[in-house]
């Protein structure tokens, strides 16, 4: 028998503190970014490119932190597994998710100053639409094992949620394959968000093998779902996915989204929101909001819609993490998780 869990949501993911800064569509072009992608750079290049950015934020992030920190404002029972450096942005990075309410007990990374081993960063540029152009420097996060994956954290936890960011390195999809053999032996479920199209280009054929053999939900926005189906059929990509998992979930941006189980499908709305600043985190707080509502045995609409909620309130301000109690504004709502 299923022990009742202690955490609604574990993540696993890289561990990034972001820097964020506006930008003019020609800074992008000057620094040959393409506008809205995401690209990984070594330590030089993203040096150079923080020296040549505007005044900006430094805030903690890094997509599954991002989430289980929305897990936490939502209420949630929330834990995370990710690297950082024993260095000062690594004990932001520490402070500042355990301050979301989230446990995190990770070991940092010790031995040295070598400023590739540093703890991740990732440099964000948003133009005025509050689309994100992001450089994301590993570091230290690039460096989780098998051996950083708790068992007893992951059987504890109702859903394990992976971070398809994390895909890249072959250490790292080590330890997304022990923590799923870890969660499905103590009866819990596995959640991956393709994170990327980049991600998704890269390793298509080892994602939908992992999707196969040890997802139980997967979270995507419409581009990603077209690049692992190559397929740009909306309905024809969202069937085949559903095909392979209990749940899927699919961020449309303006349009929504949907949240299909086999034969069911609910279409959520995307909630309002007067001004789009920063998009970033947009889908990180969906899947806080999904995820909580499934691991709290909600309908795929109630789930859908906290997801919307979240995305909305992190959209309206400056960074990837909820400024404001998602809990109060679900239950103002009427979407109460107790």
């Amino acid at each position: 028998m299923t022990q009742p869990a202690s955490h609604d949501i574990c993540a696993v993911g890289n561990a990034i503190v972001d820097v964020l800064a506006p930008c003019d569509p020609t800074f992008l072009e000057a620094q040959g970014l393409p506008p809205g992608s995401m690209q990984l750079v070594d330590a030089d290049r993203s040096a150079a490119l923080y020296a040549a950015m505007a005044a900006g934020v430094e805030a903690s992030g890094g997509s599954a932190g991002n989430t289980v920190a929305g897990v936490g404002s939502l209420g949630g029972r929330a834990a995370y597994i990710g690297k950082v450096a024993d260095d000062v942005l690594g004990q932001v990075f520490t402070h500042d998710i355990r301050a979301a309410g989230v446990v995190f007990d990770t070991p940092p990374l010790t031995g040295g100053v070598d400023k590739d081993l540093g703890t991740g960063r990732c440099m964000i540029n948003v133009t005025p639409n509050g689309q994100r152009t992001m450089c994301t420097f590993l570091g230290a996060a690039n460096q989780l094992t098998v051996d950083d994956i708790d068992p007893a954290l992951i059987e504890a936890s109702a859903i394990v949620y992976l971070e398809g960011y994390l895909f890249d390195p072959a250490p790292a999809r080590a330890a997304f394959e022990a923590a799923a053999a870890d969660a499905h032996a103590a009866g819990r479920k596995v959640a991956i968000t393709l994170s990327d199209t980049f991600v998704v280009a890269r390793w298509r054929a080892e994602l939908l093998d992992f999707i196969e053999r040890s997802a139980d939900i997967v979270l995507a926005n419409e581009a990603e779902l077209a690049a692992l189906f190559e397929h740009e059929d909306f309905d024809h990509a969202a069937a085949r996915l559903a095909e392979r998992v209990e749940v899927a979930g699919i961020t449309r941006g303006a349009h929504g989204s949907v949240v299909v189980r086999g034969t069911e499908r609910a279409v959520v709305a995307a909630d309002p929101v007067d001004k789009v600043v920063d998009t970033t985190g947009a889908g990180d707080q969906y899947a806080a909001g999904l995820l909580l509502g499934l691991a709290r045995g909600r309908s795929l609409e109630e789930a859908g819609r906290l997801g919307s909620l979240a995305a909305a309130e992190v959209i309206a301000h400056w960074g990837p993490r909820p400024m404001t109690s998602l809990k109060a504004l679900a239950e103002a709502r009427g979407l109460k998780l107790r």
